[in-house]
């Protein structure tokens, strides 16, 4: 009793349209539900109520949204088309330790169109002959039975793919290291792709190109006072011509 009131509490004490997640493992129903447990959970995608006594689903809420449940170990005998109307977009469903009996029962399960996953370990439904094989037939639209497929391939686990997509985010901070480091390593990579045959080419920093334009101004200045110096040159050369063609010229009159 003290369970049930600790789950009862944290559910009357939490925002249910927030709430995506939800464990009552272990609690007690009464009357087949549990006190606090509605419709308005409307994000609901996991709900696990393992061992809480449950002896029917007529009271289970409508969860649209709720893709994974849990109801392994407790009491239920039927009823399972009341998954269809209330939660129709599960994937996995776990009835095992429950007492499911023969196919009929689960034949409810055809109208649950997009169910991967369904266990039934520990149920009595798995002491029939080929009771793999006629699951299977019955719900073609199941991947996994008690954890293994058609060709006992064993499902894989929810918890490691977790772990490894959270090892893949790590991978690629790890890859990215520091931007200096990393911007570093582009440039020498761009700088091999590019070269072709013969060529070759020069990495250069903001200081040289500084240092460069700096250079290239006072070389640009002596180039104009040296070109300054020889024009004057030139037109004292032109001047000095200029004054004596005349005389050149008649002198060679005279001769």
């Amino acid at each position: 009793m003290e369970m049930k009131k600790r789950i009862n509490l944290e559910l009357r004490n939490r925002a249910p349209e927030k709430v995506t997640e939800l464990v009552l493992d272990n609690c007690r129903s009464s009357n087949g539900e549990i006190e606090g447990l509605n419709d308005s959970f409307k994000k609901l995608k996991f709900l696990s109520m393992a061992n809480v006594e449950l002896t029917s689903l007529a009271k289970l809420p409508t969860l649209s949204k709720l893709r994974k449940l849990e109801l392994s170990d407790n009491a239920i005998s039927g009823g399972l088309e009341v998954l269809a109307e209330r939660c129709p977009n599960l994937t996995y469903l776990n009835l095992s330790g429950n007492k499911i009996k023969d196919l009929g029962t689960v034949e409810a399960l055809q109208n649950l169109k997009n169910l991967k996953s369904l266990d039934l370990f520990n149920c009595e439904i798995t002491n029939l002959e080929d009771y793999r094989d006629s699951i299977f037939e019955l719900l073609q639209q199941i991947t996994y039975l008690d954890g293994f497929d058609q060709e006992d391939n064993e499902a894989p686990d929810s918890e490691d793919d977790d772990d490894e997509e959270g090892d893949e985010d790590d991978n690629d901070e790890d890859e990215a290291g520091p931007p200096g480091e990393y911007e570093e390593e582009d440039d020498e990579d761009d700088g091999d792709s590019d070269l072709g045959d013969g060529e070759e080419e020069e990495e250069v920093g903001l200081s040289y190109l500084i240092k460069e334009e700096i250079q290239d101004e006072d070389d640009d200045d002596d180039y104009v006072e040296e070109g300054g110096d020889e024009e004057e040159g030139a037109e004292g050369i032109r001047g000095e011509k200029r004054k004596r063609d005349p005389e050149d010229e008649g002198e060679e009159e005279d001769d």
